[in-house]
């Protein structure tokens, strides 16, 4: 049986933000337990140049919501990025999970032709459901996501591959 582009979709987007947040509730101790505000650690970033920890995590969760969005031909909804704390982060997550559970498989599967047309630097792109999916949406929820692993490590948090993979 082949892979629909349910499967490949919502069920991995919402194991990895489920493991993203518990990585967000071991920053949050490591923070207590080392007397660091936490919201310190979501101004943390890898090099000057990049985006911090709290924007990351704002980026993987408005990829996801808009990936899902767009495959079954909705709009996605907007949401401000005002959170300021591990906890408001973990909110945007779950709400995030929230909005993807609320998606059927039959919404989603047969997308894989379907014309999506984001913006990019300002100008239209257009990808075919499957491309979207496989190389704009996927690689990276998950360039953001391993960024965000990435800095709480930097910053000390005990974390390794178990709780990026989660239970398998």
């Amino acid at each position: 049986m082949p892979l629909s582009m349910y499967q490949a979709s919502v069920p991995v987007f919402v194991k990895m933000l489920g493991n993203l947040s518990a990585i967000l509730d071991k920053a949050n101790a490591h923070a207590t337990a080392k007397k660091i505000d936490a919201a310190v650690l979501l101004g943390w970033r890898l090099a000057p140049d990049m985006l911090s920890l709290g924007r990351q995590i704002q980026i993987a969760a408005d990829m996801v919501k808009s990936g899902v969005a767009r495959l079954a031909g909705s709009e996605p909804p907007s949401w401000p990025d005002s959170e300021a704390s591990i906890d408001e982060f973990k909110g945007r997550i779950q709400r995030t999970i929230a909005y993807c559970n609320e998606f059927k498989p039959a919404q989603i599967d047969g997308s894989e032709e379907r014309e999506v047309t984001i913006k990019m630097g300002g100008n239209p792109v257009t990808f075919k459901g499957q491309s979207y999916l496989l190389n704009f949406v996927i690689p990276n929820f998950f360039f953001h996501v391993t960024t965000a692993y990435g800095i709480l490590r930097h910053c000390g948090v005990e974390i390794g591959k178990k709780d990026f993979t989660g239970s398998v």
